[in-house]
């Protein structure tokens, strides 16, 4: 009998596996600059707890089950309702604000297909406890952050509005069904003219009506000035809700140089978000070159904590997926920019050397530098070819006629540049990482 990975769930062997460590620990390490804290939560939790944030038809979505214990269960198919239980629980003996990141697997029962898989990691960053814009800001900095690290620099823009502005333009408009315009906004991007004029009509948008906001939209579409747009808004005579979206985008907007975020802020009249629970602001990541699905989004969901016994707590978040970011990085060559597990690789010329060579080998690691070497005896033409397949990033070759002067070749993959240094000092040469593609060592 043979066996197999289930459909919808990935093996990740070397060097995949070690590029995904080096993301998820730059991403890590990121979050904790803008000084997020990181949290553990279970990976199984009761199956009621989805059904209070999502309804019943979470169910299907999920990997439910009962414990021997005869209890609904079900591997975790988002972070948000174990953060906000947690944050319940605990909200009387926290300080505010909160400010978390995790970065958990998570299981969907759903269709997989191309960058969506029934397993994967997400990382989530969340802030409790600031009701104003700061959060918003603090999310997108430190998203921007973490996109930048990633080397995605320059690549992407942030599409933000609010959801209050969004209903109060239904209203405006005579919507009679407004689940449905919601819908038929959420939709504009993939449906053609015909269609999304025939979603704005079933929910009860009159043809006058229709022109009026697709003018906006095309206006949102061809980057005019952000403040022309909300100008405009202002003119519609929207309700205080709506007024209140206006000058809660004007607010993030004049907060973007400060933050960081200048130049990549984006309006996006048609951007709601499906899930319902978001209350005002919503954002989303696009690539700027790379068509492909929104790389992020999140937004405010200031009643989600209520739903739990916890209050009326203000709350903002995010979340990026291990899956997306993959394909992105792929298709900008990024991907092996991250880096894998072994960094400096040992090879000695003959077998009477590599004693010498295991020596150096722990002095490495003695150090906390990565390093890997020969186990198979292999002729110093295999093990180049060995640390080529590893790609290693410094190569050590202790060789005969070196050796006899106490010295040994250390080489830069990436560049292709190598020097003679004593034993005594190849910690020192091999611990300044420089740029470059790798380059294959000769044999």
């Amino acid at each position: 009998m043979t066996f197999q990975a289930l459909r919808g769930f990935r093996d990740y062997l070397p060097p995949e596996a070690g590029r995904r460590t080096s993301l998820f620990a730059t991403m890590r390490k990121t979050a904790r600059l803008y000084g997020f804290e990181e949290i553990e939560t279970p990976s199984v939790e009761s199956l009621e707890l989805f059904k209070v944030k999502s309804g019943e038809g979470i169910v299907e979505e999920t990997f439910a089950f009962k414990d021997k214990g005869d209890r609904d269960v079900c591997l975790i198919s988002e972070n948000t309702p174990s953060l906000a239980r947690l944050f319940s629980e605990r909200s009387k003996s926290i300080p505010l604000p909160v400010k978390w990141m995790a970065l958990p697997k998570l299981w969907r029962y759903e269709e997989p297909q191309s960058g969506r898989t029934r397993e994967f990691t997400q990382l989530s960053l969340d802030i409790y406890g600031v009701p104003g814009r700061e959060a918003e800001v603090e999310l997108l900095s430190a998203a921007k952050g973490i996109l930048d690290a990633i080397g995605l620099r320059d690549k992407y823009e942030f599409r933000i509005f609010d959801r209050r502005i969004t209903e109060a333009l239904g209203e405006r408009l005579g919507v009679g069904d407004m689940g449905a315009f919601f819908r038929a906004m959420d939709r504009y991007r993939k449906a053609s003219v015909t269609e999304f004029s025939s979603d704005l009509a079933r929910a009860g948008v009159s043809q006058e009506g229709q022109q009026r906001l697709t003018d906006l939209i095309s206006r949102s579409e061809r980057r005019e000035p952000a403040e022309a747009i909300l100008q405009e808004l202002s003119s519609w005579d929207l309700s205080e809700e709506g007024r209140h979206g206006i000058e809660n985008l004007r607010g993030i907007l004049g907060s973007a140089d400060a933050a960081g975020l200048s130049g990549t802020l984006v309006l996006d009249l048609t951007l709601v978000r499906g899930l319902a629970y978001y209350t005002s602001t919503v954002f989303e990541a696009f690539g700027t070159a790379v068509a492909t699905r929104a790389w992020f989004g999140g937004g405010r969901y200031d009643r989600l904590i209520e739903l739990f016994g916890g209050g009326s707590v203000p709350a903002c978040g995010l979340a990026m997926g291990d899956q997306t970011l993959e394909i992105i990085l792929r298709e900008l060559d990024q991907w092996t920019r991250q880096t894998t597990s072994v960094d400096v690789y040992v090879a000695c010329a003959s077998a009477e050397l590599r004693g010498e060579a295991r020596r150096l080998v722990q002095e490495l690691r003695s150090r906390g530098v990565p390093t890997d070497h020969d186990l198979l005896e292999r002729t110093l033409s295999g093990q180049l070819k060995d640390a080529n397949r590893r790609t290693a990033r410094m190569l050590v070759i202790v060789g005969t006629r070196e050796m006899a002067e106490g010295k040994v070749t250390v080489r830069n993959m990436r560049t292709g540049q190598q020097q003679v240094v004593p034993v005594g000092e190849v910690p020192a040469a091999v611990t300044s990482p420089e740029d470059g593609p790798p380059v294959q060592t000769p044999e």
